[in-house]
């Protein structure tokens, strides 16, 4: 697994692969469309090919993800005639074969559905991005201005350095530079906003699709659950089929999941192998500023806002103090009664 921190080295096996091993590759993959492709390589190469070159690379990044969602539209059409087709098969089929693929259909064109609602969604993470690669082309002619005027100061030293021009060439070169800093600047507070933005809008998307999908599975199982696969001997007649009301209710229940899915709800967490460290800084400037009690109805009141634990070492029961109190008041009875005895014997001498 040490290896799987980067897209350029090879993955390690998963517990799942490990446990299930992956099926071969599927014969429907296309050469001709796929990775690797003729298509796949017109659009890869030609996007972000213009405009200013600051913003090109991000230009076929956005490029990239509009055929994603283009393909991922293809897909959720294709899924749902799939579904439809599902449940015309079936109605030629025994009753319970009938009525769970009918019921299956309805599922899996909830999954179209639900396709179509991640593309919007998705489609704000790629606006996002295309918002970023805008302002870097807004960048790119301030940089070229600057760049332009320095060649011009180069030039001219070179050519004629007692020209005239060049101290003028110097003042707009000062103002550019000064108007590029400011555009850099913004770039890069906008960049990382925008990012951030970004990718929690693409994050978002794919965990209330993904779950909301996990969630149709669960129902699905669910309804084959109701279908006798317990094989029959030849002549033999099934029993008859009574889960038309389970199958209803199941797809009831999976409408209601749906309806009150939401992000709060999220069964899965990421888990950290690493914990945020904590500022203390702020809490010893509030321990330095606050005031040490000095008489005893203060201290009193300082003993009683600390915790159960602070407050067990601030104080003593009084158990612990009557012994010592007692001793010290033996000890004083004692020297008062020997001076007693001294003052006495006095007297009498």
């Amino acid at each position: 697994m040490h290896r799987t921190y980067s897209l350029r080295n090879s993955r390690a096996p998963t517990a799942a692969q490990l446990q299930s091993p992956p099926p071969p590759t599927s014969t429907t993959k296309s050469r001709f469309f796929g990775k690797g492709g003729i298509a796949y390589n017109f659009r890869t190469k030609t996007a972000g090919q213009w405009g200013p070159e600051l913003s090109r690379k991000l230009s076929q990044l956005v490029k990239i993800e509009k055929n994603v969602l283009r393909s991922l539209e293809v897909a959720a059409n294709e899924r749902r005639d799939a579904a439809k087709q599902l449940s015309v098969w079936g109605l030629e089929n025994d009753d319970d074969v009938s009525d769970i693929t009918d019921k299956l259909g309805v599922l899996i064109y909830e999954i179209s559905e639900l396709d179509d609602q991640f593309i919007d969604r998705y489609d704000q993470y790629r606006l996002t991005l295309k918002s970023i690669r805008d302002i870097e082309g807004s960048v790119q002619p301030s940089r070229d201005r600057k760049d332009k005027i320095t060649d011009k100061i180069a030039y001219l030293k070179y050519k004629d350095p007692a020209s005239t021009k060049i101290e003028i060439l110097e003042q707009e070169l000062v103002r550019a530079e000064a108007e590029s800093l400011v555009a850099e600047a913004q770039l890069s507070n906008i960049t990382r906003s925008k990012l951030r933005a970004s990718f929690n809008y693409q994050f978002d998307s794919i965990i209330e699709h993904s779950e909301k999908i996990a969630l149709i599975a669960g129902y699905g199982k669910a309804l084959l659950e109701l279908l006798d696969d317990s094989p029959v001997t030849p002549g033999e007649t099934r029993p008859a089929y009574d889960g038309y009301e389970a199958s209803k209710q199941i797809i009831i229940d999976a409408e209601s999941a749906l309806n009150e899915w939401t992000l709060d709800s999220a069964q899965v967490k990421p888990t950290l192998s690493f914990k945020q460290e904590y500022d203390y800084t702020d809490d010893e400037e509030e321990e330095e500023e606050e005031p040490i009690p000095e008489e005893e109805e203060d201290l009193e009141d300082h003993v009683s806002q600390l915790d159960p634990e602070q407050q067990a070492g601030q104080r003593w029961s009084d158990d612990e103090l009557e012994p010592e109190h007692q001793e010290g008041e033996e000890e004083i009875d004692e020297q008062v009664e020997e001076e007693g005895e001294q003052e006495g014997e006095q007297a009498t001498a």
